[in-house]
């Protein structure tokens, strides 16, 4: 199948063209058709597998169909991300993929001014990208009318309900006419997305790409059993050695982020921190700092990771595992995307085997244990991370480390490890 198959216009498949793409990936090939038909979806999708042209791509084709008469242009089409980079990634696919259309877009997030945003949309928005704290910020000024809107997309529904915005969202529908067509996109659907969109979607088509919660098949995945005071030395020693150049790295705290990109900055790892309380300017500094490799190691939330578009992102470490393991799934899909390989390290101490636990019984599989040497926790935490009996875990001496230090010495100190 190639994308002239699918009913899109010509004007849509040249900007396809344009960006070298012939085959659409499954979720394309699922979703564009279903969504030219007029009907409501619930798609679940893995990020890197093109879910984000899936809805942008019929969208604007049906918005070309229904456009009104006149220089009028009310806001026909909303979509709602979870974060600021979310949205500004999915305001430059609909920039891309219309490019040859007489529609115009805009973007409203929190974190800026809104001066700039009421004054784009006094001009005429066709599509509207926003986050739903400060869309609500502009329907209760009343800059912005969503009266008319004909397509609703909810774009990562699942962590949206995460971060508490269910009553902001039925708030936004509420503004929203009744009949429209609404598309919800997501990596993975839970019990409590299901529910919210039975209330939302009319007689929805389905469409599943990969086993739910499944993560992604290429992607190795890797536990690294050590203690909590090592992490830090252990995380900067497989940055070395394996001479990683681009790495994204996940904890569990704000201050966690911001302390460990500290201690890597200060052992020569070019490293920054990105989350929540980060300033936009702040935040898209220090990505496209990233992306250009200036650099090395980026620390996050898993908030603020939440639809980072980075290509070809070799390698990605759990520096603590989340408390929901379904975040497991969402992190290590950073890499791996659109087919190609990746890497996933955890590193995981004892009072982490819980977690550890959780995350392999939603895989149905267990996760590879490597001991590096010098790196060893002690005895009894090592009890608590082996693997299931009859299932040895592999040692890998650490480069350069011939033999392990007696007693303490050359080990990081509680001090170095936090």
């Amino acid at each position: 199948m190639s994308f002239d198959d699918l009913g899109l216009s010509a004007a849509l498949l040249r900007a396809v063209r344009d960006q070298g793409y012939a085959t659409p990936t499954p979720v394309q090939a699922q979703s564009i058709p279903a969504i030219l038909s007029g009907g409501d979806i619930m798609a679940a999708a893995q990020t890197g597998t093109g879910k984000t042209a899936g809805f942008t791509l019929p969208m604007l084709d049906r918005l070309m169909q229904t456009r009104p008469p006149g220089a009028a242009r009310p806001v026909r089409a909303l979509i709602l991300t979870p974060t600021r980079e979310l949205a500004a990634q999915v305001q430059d696919s609909v920039k891309t993929y219309g490019r040859h259309l007489p529609l115009k877009s805009a973007v409203v997030v929190g974190g800026v001014g809104m001066g700039g945003q009421v004054q784009a949309l006094r001009r005429g928005v066709d599509v509207l990208v926003a986050t739903p704290g400060r869309l609500l910020d502009h329907v209760r000024q009343r800059s912005v009318d969503l009266s008319r809107v004909e397509i609703l997309v909810l774009d990562e529904a699942d962590r949206m309900l995460d971060m508490g915005f269910i009553h902001d969202i039925r708030k936004v529908i509420a503004a929203l006419p009744k009949k429209r067509q609404t598309l919800l996109f997501s990596a993975t659907f839970s019990d409590d997305i299901r529910t919210l969109a039975s209330g939302m979607l009319d007689r929805p088509t389905w469409i599943e790409v990969t086993p739910r919660n499944t993560a992604v098949e290429t992607v190795t995945q890797t536990v690294h059993p050590v203690s909590r005071d090592g992490k830090r030395a252990l995380l900067a020693n497989l940055i070395r050695e394996g001479d990683w150049r681009q790495v994204l790295v996940f904890t569990r705290t704000k201050h966690g982020a911001d302390r460990l990109a500290r201690q890597l900055d200060r052992d020569g790892l070019t490293a920054a921190a990105i989350h929540g309380n980060k300033s936009q300017g702040a935040r898209t500094g220090t990505l496209a700092g990233f992306k250009q490799g200036r650099v090395r190691v980026l620390v996050a939330t898993d908030i603020a990771a939440r639809g980072l578009d980075i290509d070809q992102l070799p390698h990605v470490v759990n520096f603590d595992l989340p408390h929901v393991p379904e975040d497991y799934v969402h992190r290590i899909g950073r890499t791996g995307r659109a087919g190609r390989g990746g890497q996933a390290r955890s590193l995981v101490c004892a009072d982490e085997a819980k977690l550890l636990a959780g995350i392999e019984k939603l895989l149905k599989r267990d996760i590879e244990r490597q001991v590096i040497a010098g790196f060893e926790p002690e005895p009894g935490e090592r009890d608590r991370l082996q693997r299931p009996a009859g299932r040895p875990e592999s040692r890998k001496p650490a480069p350069g480390r011939r033999r392990r230090r007696n007693g303490n010495a050359g080990r990081p100190t509680a001090r170095q490890g936090r």
